[in-house]
C-alpha cells in the first residue's frame, strides 16, 4: 500500500511532500477514534532500553530535522516511535537555506539536503512542548532538544546561542544533542575542533549545574571527521564526562553513489547526504568510538537505518539506540514497528 502511495508522492517536491503528509497525519490524528485505531496498528510491543539514565519504550526513535518545530510530536507517538529528536533549534526563527533544499536519490535510497537549521524559533517550539500530553502509558514518549547556532552569529560567540536554547528548553525535554555538525550552516563544522567544543560543551554543563534534575547533555558528530579530528572527540567526550554521542550526520561524500559525477554537477549537489549510502561508514565510526572508548560513551546510531537488520548491526556495533530519518521517507509510517518487531523475532 506504502510503495503506491510512495510511488505518487514521489512525484512532488519532496519539502512540499513532507508537510502535506504530515498535516493530514494531524488531521486524522485530531479524531480521537482515529487515533487509536492508528497507533493500534502502528506501535509494536514494547522493547525497553535504559539508556542516558532514561527508559525509552523502544530503541527506534526519530532524528533530527523531521520535526524541526515539535508540530507532530503526538502523530509520531502514534507511530510507534520510542523517541523524537526535535530541531535543530535556534534562539530565534529563521527561514533556512533557498528552495529548493532537498532532493531524492531514488536508486540510492538516498536524500541530500541543505535545509540550513529553518525553524520557527526556540519560543514557539517551547510553547508547542508545553502543549503536548504524552500518550498515558507505562513508558512515555522520550523528547530530544537538538540545539544549534543562529546563521549570523559568529563562531566565537556560539556559545551564546546553545545557551539560550538550553535553557529555554530544559523543563521540556528530556535529553539535549549540540549540532555543531551540520554541513548547511557555513562554518558550523569548524566548531568540532577540539577547542569551540569544548567552550560550548562545558559552558552547558556548567549551566547544567543550576538544575535540580540533570538532563543529559550529548554531541552530533559528522561522518567526515578525520580520524585526528575524530580522537580530539572523544577525548574531549572522557575528559568532560560527556553524556553520549549521536554517530552521525548527514555526510558530504558522495563516492558511495551510483553515479557520483551526475549528482555532483547536479541541482541536488550541494547539501547534506542522508540514507543507504551512509549506512556503512556511521557504523564503522560507531565501531572505532566504541573500541576507542571501551563502551564508556553512550551511543545512538544513525545513518542509513531501514530494517531491522540495519538496527541490529548498529546496535551490535555499540549502538544503545538508533534513529530513523530518511528511511521513514522510503519504508514509510510502519517503521518503527517493523523494526522493533524484527529485533524481537
Amino acid at each position: 500500500m506504502y510503495i503506491i502511495l510512495r510511488t505518487i508522492l514521489f512525484f512532488f517536491d519532496p519539502e512540499w511532500v513532507h508537510h502535506f503528509s504530515m498535516n493530514w497525519l494531524k488531521r486524522i490524528c485530531s479524531i480521537g477514534f482515529l487515533r487509536k485505531l492508528m497507533s493500534g496498528r502502528f506501535t509494536p510491543k514494547d522493547l525497553p532500553v535504559t539508556l542516558l539514565g532514561l527508559t525509552f519504550k523502544n530503541p527506534v526513535g526519530l532524528g533530527a530535522g523531521f520535526d524541526k518545530n515539535a508540530l507532530y510530536l503526538r502523530e509520531l507517538e502514534a507511530l510507534g516511535f520510542g523517541h523524537v529528536e526535535i530541531g535543530t533549534v535556534t534562539p530565534r526563527p529563521q527561514p533556512g537555506n533557498d528552495k529548493p533544499r532537498v532532493f531524492r536519490l531514488k536508486k540510492d535510497k538516498a536524500l541530500i539536503n541543505r535545509m540550513g537549521f529553518n525553524n520557527d524559533g526556540v519560543d514557539a517550539v517551547v510553547e508547542r512542548l508545553k502543549n503536548f500530553k504524552p500518550q498515558a502509558s507505562n513508558l512515555k514518549l522520550i523528547i530530544g532538544g537538538n540545539i544549534g547556532k543562529q546563521k549570523t552569529t559568529p563562531n566565537e560567540d556560539a556559545y551564546l546561542d546553545y545557551d539560550i536554547c538550553f535553557r529555554r528548553l530544559y523543563d521540556y525535554v528530556d535529553y539535549f544533542v549540540v549540532n555543531v555538525s551540520s554541513p548547511n550552516t557555513p562554518g558550523l563544522r569548524e566548531l568540532q575542533e577540539k577547542e569551540s567544543l569544548s567552550k560550548i560543551l562545558t559552558h552547558l554543563q556548567e549551566v547544567r549545574e543550576g538544575y535540580a534534575v540533570r538532563k543529559p547533555l550529548l554531541l552530533k558528530i559528522a561522518p567526515d571527521l578525520t580520524t585526528g579530528q575524530l580522537d580530539d572527540v572523544i577525548e574531549l567526550a572522557m575528559q568532560i564526562n560527556l553524556d553520549g554521542l549521536v554517530v552521525a550526520n548527514t555526510t558530504l561524500d558522495r563516492t558511495m553513489l551510483s553515479d557520483a559525477g551526475k549528482i555532483i554537477s547536479s541541482e541536488a549537489g550541494a547539501g547534506g547526504l542522508s540514507g543507504i549510502p551512509v549506512r556503512q561508514k556511521s557504523t564503522e565510526m560507531i565501531v572505532y568510538i566504541q573500541d576507542k572508548t571501551q563502551g564508556k560513551i553512550p551511543i545512538i546510531g544513525v545513518g542509513g537505518v531501514f530494517k531491522a537488520a540495519d538496527a541490529r548491526e548498529k546496535m551490535d556495533a555499540g549502538a544503545g539506540l538508533v534513529q530513523v530519518w530518511t528511511g521513514f521517507i522510503y519504508e514509510g509510517p510502519t517503521i518503527a514497528a517493523n523494526i522493533v518487531n524484527g529485533l524481537q523475532s
